[in-house]
């Protein structure tokens, strides 16, 4: 690796391993993610997905191995200052329900000491950026609102003090399917304008091929398989092959079957 290739690398996983009273999680799991990519890690329940995501922000720690953030290992790191240069957005949003809508957002800029005015600029900034009029939002708690409203909140928080990481763990899961849909593409848009670096945790081919620049496929604990979303529907490996084939008899059934059905 030259000096130009290492400078644009963000998160790296060597050989990182996790195990849980002995029995292996994540094995031998290499991994480079690019600084600005939204890299998906797509698998099964079980594959290793979520196990992965934690060791970045270290709520968990490698058994085996080392992952790296922005050049240092995750063990060289104070937890906290590492947590708070990562946004962290989970299914169902994770907010305080005893929390205001503009104090969850206002959550880590407080914890940074940053002037109230600056805090509250940048509260209405998130919220706008995430499709929430500030004016009618700010004062809501959380039961208030819809679950695609507590989504939006839930990336807003995150990117509450700027991070350069945001780490995503099946965000648009809990969702109905036109939300879904309204979410991604609002996602997508803003991504285009911010060009964090992600890691995006799915288990849904389509939800994969539409939000990741790289599609890292996992299967009980390993990495199968790294792709381009163009190199993925075209992949001949058996599992990523199996992925495909589900995928297009979801979103273009065979023609027999639908004259079967006539």
């Amino acid at each position: 690796m030259n000096a130009t290739q290492a400078a644009e690398i963000c998160i790296e996983f060597r050989d990182a391993e996790f195990r849980i009273g002995g029995r292996p999680v994540l094995k031998s799991f290499s991994l480079a993610v690019n600084r600005g990519e939204t890299l998906v890690l797509l698998g099964r329940s079980g594959s290793g997905k979520t196990t992965a995501l934690k060791l970045v922000n270290r709520l968990l720690e490698p058994s085996a191995g080392e992952v790296r953030v922005e050049g240092r290992s995750t063990l060289e790191w104070d937890p906290i200052r590492l947590r708070r240069r990562i946004g962290y957005v989970i299914q169902e949003a994770g907010l305080f329900p005893h929390f205001t809508v503009e104090r969850n957002v206002a959550l880590v800029p407080q914890l940074e000491n940053w002037p109230r005015e600056r805090i509250s600029e940048r509260v209405h900034e998130l919220l706008r950026i995430a499709g929430l009029d500030p004016e009618q939002f700010a004062r809501r708690y959380p039961h208030e609102l819809s679950g695609g409203q507590r989504q939006r909140v839930g990336v807003a928080r995150a990117l509450g003090a700027d991070p350069p990481i945001l780490l995503m763990d099946e965000p648009f899961g809990a969702l109905d399917v036109l939300t879904r849909a309204e979410i991604q593409r609002e996602f997508l848009e803003l991504q285009r304008q911010l060009r964090k670096t992600v890691i995006f945790v799915t288990h849904d081919v389509r939800e994969a091929l539409l939000m990741g620049t790289r599609i890292a496929l996992l299967e009980t604990g390993e990495l199968a398989g790294v792709y381009t979303p163009q190199e993925f529907l075209r992949a001949t490996e058996p599992i990523a092959a199996a992925y495909v084939s589900a995928f297009r008899a979801d979103v273009m059934p065979q023609t027999s079957a639908k004259r079967g059905g006539q």
